[in-house]
């Protein structure tokens, strides 16, 4: 059989790796603490449950690529609340079966292989920005982070934003928790206009923050949104990460050419999730009750590691815990054995080496529970 080769030098995902390790755990009846994925364990707001339950059609029908006016209407709605800005529902907003669908997909709207287009991410980063831009011809272009973790315009050189059609952005930054501020967004953007490159910021984390709320993009971009999308998910603001609904929200262009791409690949969401989506974006009461427990589980666990002499960098927003250690591998490791799964930072690419990052998921209990558990295999 032939396979695509850019699918082969990829290899496996990682964290998928480690969520069947912990699977495989729990099989065998041992008690763990699993922080690999970023699944949290909150139940879904009963709200938001009723409101599919109650869209069930008798008569099931094929969704529209657009998705339906009321979902739209509700995603520029959040929006306009929670950035301030004011964006065309019709024009301006695609809804997607969540956020990883959407940030893959999407570069083959923008990526032409014939002109060697250049996608550039931040590294270590979210693996799907990298698989994209392979998978759809592409010359990769990961842009190494460390420090605060933070992309600065100024990290990449102008010949690489000379050929960039796409550049993503994360902020809050997966794996590590730190957020971009509107002055280094407000350069970025500047950059990413000068240079005619689209710039895509993964913003499925704004929600969830212990501090001032991120910035994004699209306050930078301001009417109208040229040059720019956003890329959100009620995955972890709503804890809907098995609904799989998500949005992009940015410059009308750029949404008409994921919507032609979208009418071929059948990826719109079932019309009674959609509804359920509905009731999410608009309201923010459980999402302020969901940031809370973020907060207290990010509070408990990076006591537990600091007590323990470990310095956690970035963590101050999203739903991860970054932490120094000496050797990531080696330290995964010898958790894992006393039940404590994290993942080791070289899984979300080149600069995440001597880092682990621990997914905020288990509930607040299991969280006091994983922090003894933590002083127990660390403090040997």
């Amino acid at each position: 059989m032939r396979i695509n080769s850019s699918l082969t030098a990829l290899g496996e995902y990682s964290i998928g790796r480690l969520q069947e390790m912990a699977r495989q755990m729990r099989a065998e009846g041992r008690p763990i603490f699993d922080f690999s994925i970023g699944d949290p364990r909150e139940p879904t707001a009963p709200f938001i449950i009723e409101a599919a339950k109650d869209a069930i059609p008798t008569v099931s029908q094929y969704p529209t690529t657009s998705g339906l006016p009321e979902l739209r209407s509700a995603i520029a709605g959040y929006v306009s609340r929670r950035f301030g800005v004011e964006v065309d529902p019709s024009t301006q907003v695609m809804p997607t079966s969540g956020g990883k669908e959407s940030i893959f997909s999407s570069h083959l709207a923008f990526v032409d292989r014939n002109r060697s287009d250049v996608v550039a991410w931040p590294t270590p980063g979210y693996p799907i920005y990298q698989r994209g831009a392979v998978l759809s011809g592409a010359a990769p272009y990961p842009v190494r982070l460390s420090g605060d973790f933070v992309l600065r315009a100024s990290d990449i050189p102008d010949r690489i934003w000379q050929q960039a059609t796409m550049l993503w952005i994360c902020t809050p930054h997966n794996p590590a928790g730190s957020v971009t501020s509107a002055a280094d967004l407000g350069l970025l953007y500047e950059r990413a206009r000068h240079f005619d490159t689209l710039l895509c910021s993964d913003e499925c984390y704004a929600d969830l923050y212990d501090e001032d709320p991120p910035s994004s993009v699209l306050q930078m971009a301001g009417p109208g949104s040229t040059g720019c999308l956003s890329f959100l998910s009620l995955s972890k603001r709503s804890g809907m990460t098995g609904y799989r609904s998500g949005a992009i929200v940015g410059d009308p262009e750029a949404i008409k050419a994921i919507k032609s791409l979208r009418s071929a690949t059948g990826t719109a969401s079932p019309e009674f999730i959609q509804s359920a989506a509905i009731a999410a974006w608009a309201d923010d009461h459980h999402v302020a009750e969901r940031r809370d427990v973020f907060r207290q589980k990010r509070t408990i666990l990076a006591k537990a590691f600091e007590s323990l002499g470990y310095q956690i960098a970035g963590s101050v927003a999203g739903i991860y815990l970054w932490v120094a250690v000496d050797d990531d591998v080696v330290v995964s490791e010898r958790l894992l054995k006393d039940g404590i799964v994290v993942t080791p930072g070289r899984g979300f690419g080149p600069g995440g080496e001597g880092y682990m990052r621990l997914a905020l998921v288990p509930t607040l209990d299991q969280c006091e529970e994983a922090a003894e558990a933590l002083a127990a295999c660390l403090g040997r």
